[in-house]
């Protein structure tokens, strides 16, 4: 199966590769996300947003928003929680306001421009950080948890919700075949950008080990508090603890 793993993009090319592909795509980002996942996504995101605890300020930071389903998630199970969504795409945060406003939801969840590697609010400012889907863009990513982890309270949460390596030896090569050929071939029925869906196989394959990422949470500053796995283990949520 080795012979047929993309390669990583260079971590140098990421960012700019990363923010074209996603504001071309970002129209059809949500019909392909539920399509190509069979609906799964909204299921992983729901028990992340279960697994959150508002302690003391009652906000939250959803970095990497994308078109906002985590924040519209989270407003609709919390109603008294203020989130801020931020993202490097401004297609995104279009999509995501013209969504926040569909769901009449202005009052609670609020959208901007954010760079995960250097967050734009004060330390201890949220009970919870979030990513979901998009820590695997990042090509530093200790240095995104590490500012997740400032902004929280002691005694927050921050939390990774990413689709992993599959651990799996027979399901491995199963899932590895649907990556690298289902999944771009499927995406191709709906969007032209084959790029965006080639990129998004590889850096699934290519996303570190359960262990592997657990060390940089916690050499982000945090206490690894859980890490539940998700349909098969495709996805998993982490979740870490600020002292």
């Amino acid at each position: 199966m080795s012979n047929q793993t993309p390669p990583l993009y260079a971590p140098e090319n990421q960012t700019s590769l990363v923010k074209g592909i996603f504001s071309n795509i970002a129209d059809k980002y949500d019909f392909l996300n539920h399509f190509l996942s069979f609906g799964q996504d909204i299921i992983w995101r729901k028990r992340a947003v279960q697994s959150m605890q508002f302690i003391k300020t009652n906000r939250c930071l959803d970095v990497a928003t994308g078109t906002g389903d985590i924040a519209l998630t989270i407003a609709k199970h919390y109603p008294m929680v203020n989130v801020v969504g931020i993202d490097f795409s401004e297609a995104m945060i279009d999509v995501a306001e013209k969504k926040v406003t569909k769901h009449s939801r202005k009052d609670t969840v609020i959208f901007q421009w954010g760079d995960a590697m250097k967050i734009n609010f004060p330390d201890n400012t949220f009970d919870v950080a979030i990513i979901a889907f998009g820590i695997r863009n990042i090509p530093d990513k200790v240095k995104a948890l590490s500012e997740m982890t400032r902004v929280v309270i002691p005694g927050g949460q921050v939390m990774v919700l990413e689709m992993v390596s599959q651990q799996n030896r027979f399901f491995k090569k199963i899932y590895q075949y649907y990556l690298c050929y289902g999944l771009p071939f499927l995406a191709s029925l709906f969007s032209s950008n084959k790029k965006a869906y080639h990129y998004l196989s590889s850096s699934i394959i290519h996303f570190p080990s359960i262990s592997e990422f657990c060390e940089m949470m916690e050499k982000s500053g945090l206490r690894m508090e859980n890490t539940i796995s998700l349909t098969f283990g495709i996805t998993r949520l982490f979740i870490g603890i600020k002292p």
